[in-house]
């Protein structure tokens, strides 16, 4: 998990790895025309394992660094990126109706995510980034799809079931 400064392989993978773990989610999100897009999700993800790399190399560099302070960085990143994400969230109120609508949940979320991916990558903790990309890209698009599959069915079903109506009536 550590490595030392002059370890260019392992730093430049590690950045690499979280560069495109960002911009697979962000894609996914830009596609669907989400409000965070490529750029912030790649952002996000980079600066997560930056600031994750930094206690890494500490502790190779100094013997006596502190043995939590990649717990504490870990810490910070999430909470900082969640202040983020809190800013994607948008509340619309709808008179008409009385009820308050919340948009942009799973875009905050997703950007959590890819601060948690890219935390991991910088950690090198490659395979973890891998099949964490892999369930959030199927939770991302997946279930979408799944919903839209499942309503379309009731929608169907509801639909013969008025023509059944009218045909006895």
């Amino acid at each position: 998990m550590f490595f030392s400064p002059d370890d260019w392989p392992s730093i430049i993978f590690r950045l690499v790895l979280a560069v495109l773990v960002g911009s697979a989610i962000g894609l996914n999100r830009q596609r669907s025309g989400r409000p965070a897009g490529l750029r912030t999700f790649m952002v996000v993800s980079l600066g997560a394992a930056l600031f994750v790399m930094i206690p890494l190399q500490a502790e190779s560099d100094v013997g006596y660094a502190s043995s939590n302070a990649l717990s504490r960085t870990i810490q910070g990143v999430a909470s900082g990126v969640g202040f983020l994400g809190a800013g994607i969230i948008l509340q619309q109120s709808h008179r008409d109706l009385n009820k308050i609508e919340v948009k942009g949940l799973t875009s905050a979320a997703a950007i959590w995510l890819a601060a948690g991916l890219g935390a991991a990558a910088g950690c090198g903790l490659w395979r973890m980034v891998l099949v964490g990309l892999l369930l959030a890209l199927m939770t991302l698009s997946g279930v979408k799809k799944l919903k839209k599959k499942k309503l379309s069915r009731l929608v169907h079903r509801s639909d013969s079931s008025k023509i059944k109506d009218q045909e006895i009536k």
